[in-house]
């Protein structure tokens, strides 16, 4: 029931607002999709964005309409914000709360406001539902305490 009623959605934001929501894609109720440039929002295959997640395609203050865009197998968590025209690389992971000013490159893990790389190297599935990881950043490394 769940997936029926997330397609309804996907095709009422690509028919209605003009989106490109890709198939495949979880858009949680709660998220926000900017409605003021509805057809700036790009979201690539089996990507989801969760409950909370805020993806914007216009600055008023600048006064610019951009395209912004999400790849095929991401995750955008919980309460992040993806600032107009950024994208977000194939296979990546925005974890919650980040605010994510500069695009960002496939197969990693950003956090943090501003977002910076946290893991690089990972293989994400559908959802963005990380699979493998590779390689771990050497700051991100020094971070973490010793086992």
């Amino acid at each position: 029931m769940r997936n029926a009623l997330m397609n309804v959605r996907r095709l009422y934001f690509n028919t209605i607002w003009g989106m490109k929501i890709a198939e495949g894609c979880a858009i949680s109720f709660s998220a926000k999709l900017d409605k003021t440039n509805p057809r700036g929002i790009v979201i690539g295959k089996d990507s989801a964005v969760v409950f909370g997640a805020s993806i914007l395609s216009h600055d008023t203050v600048r006064g610019v309409h951009v395209e912004t865009r999400i790849g095929e197998r991401c995750n955008i968590g919980a309460h992040s914000l993806i600032m107009p025209g950024v994208t977000i690389g194939d296979g990546s992971v925005v974890a919650a709360g980040s605010v994510v000013l500069r695009d960002v490159p496939p197969g990693v893990i950003v956090f943090g406001n501003p977002a910076r790389v946290l893991e690089t190297g990972i293989v994400t599935g559908k959802w963005g539902i990380i699979k493998s990881r590779a390689s771990t950043e050497p700051e991100a490394a020094a971070e973490k305490p010793a086992s």
